[in-house]
């Protein structure tokens, strides 16, 4: 137990760089840790820091992992199961891939053309951008290991339903055509030798850091505001948990923004201290996620107007509906 408690504090919390930067804050820059400066350019520069080390480190483990599954490999598994089984494996395929929803469509684009379900291609749409398994470990380093474990079961479970949803539909007519008509093949599978693994896993935390490194500066800077400038009464008269509309308010507001899980949590951090349900932060946290503006317009080039309405509708009802519970159960969590 002490083992565990001391690896959660020192490798996921980051004690020790959080008392680092606290002596930067105040012996070098002459700072109040009380004061509003002080404190948002300690809250910066620890978030900044600490999720790049988390997110450099599981970035590497993840994309080491994931070279074992190629979209040739994913292809084959997921063309031996059928019905929620396929939505099932597709959802938790999508933990591996580390991707922003945007990222996701390509392999959607593939997988389908493939001859793939709709619905389990859906379900890893869902669930790729949605939860993965740095969210995990970021998730339990900001909050606490509950949390992290509920975010990531309520995830697949409404990548499962979202996909079986839209298959149950049976609305393969409302992809575009030429999604079908490309008859994209995925090519034999390469086997890749250990180094080939550690230079794949290197150039994924490269490109990944170089695409999400602008979201993670201006998630932490607006949680840096909000964690020290903006009065939580304030806040709480908006989006507190006890306001019926603000798991709404907190969805629509996400869904605008283009940003990863990466970006949110600091936002979402910031938002729970000031006094915001647990389900309202994860709310946003989701919407950015799974129903970013620029993932829609993408998407929208691929499927017709009315299944790209069904899964928005689809999403974001499981978006409100996990966001009221964790409301209404939040006691269990923090």
């Amino acid at each position: 137990m002490f083992i565990f408690e001391w690896i959660n504090n020192q490798l996921l919390k980051m004690e020790w760089l959080y008392n680092l930067v606290e002596s930067l804050v105040v012996n070098v820059f002459g700072l109040n840790m009380t004061d509003r400066l002080g404190a948002s350019i300690h809250f910066f520069i620890y978030d900044v820091v600490k999720i790049f080390i988390l997110l450099s480190a599981l970035i590497f483990m993840i994309s080491y992992i994931q070279s074992f599954f190629p979209p040739e490999r994913t292809k084959r598994i997921l063309g031996n199961f059928s019905g929620i089984t396929a939505n099932i494996l597709a959802a938790l395929l999508g933990t591996i891939t580390p991707f922003c929803s945007c990222s996701s469509i390509p392999l959607f684009i593939g997988f389908t053309s493939a001859g793939l379900p709709i619905g389990t291609t859906f379900s890893f749409l869902i669930s790729s951008p949605l939860v993965d398994l740095a969210s995990v470990i970021l998730l339990a380093g900001i909050f606490n290991w509950k949390i992290a474990i509920a975010y990531v079961i309520v995830g697949l479970v409404l990548a499962v339903i979202g996909g079986t949803v839209i298959g149950k539909l049976k609305l393969e007519s409302h992809v575009e055509s030429f999604v079908f008509s490309n008859n994209m093949e995925m090519g034999e599978e390469d086997v890749m030798t250990k180094r080939e693994r550690v230079e794949f896993a290197r150039d994924q935390v490269l490109d990944i850091v170089k695409k999400v490194w602008i979201y993670i500066l201006i998630g932490v800077g607006i949680g840096a505001a909000i964690h020290n400038y903006i009065p939580e009464n304030f806040i709480t008269a908006v989006l507190g948990a006890d306001k019926w509309w603000s798991v709404l308010v907190a969805t629509v507001v996400g869904i605008p923004m283009y940003a990863d899980i990466f970006g949110t949590l600091p936002i979402a951090e910031a938002l729970i201290v000031k006094g915001v349900g647990l389900g309202t932060a994860l709310a946003f946290m989701m919407g950015v996620t799974a129903l970013s503006l620029p993932s829609l317009v993408m998407l929208s080039k691929v499927v017709k107007p009315k299944l790209l309405a069904i899964f928005f509708a689809v999403v974001a009802a499981g978006i409100v509906i996990i966001g009221y519970t964790f409301n209404a159960f939040s006691y269990l969590f923090i």
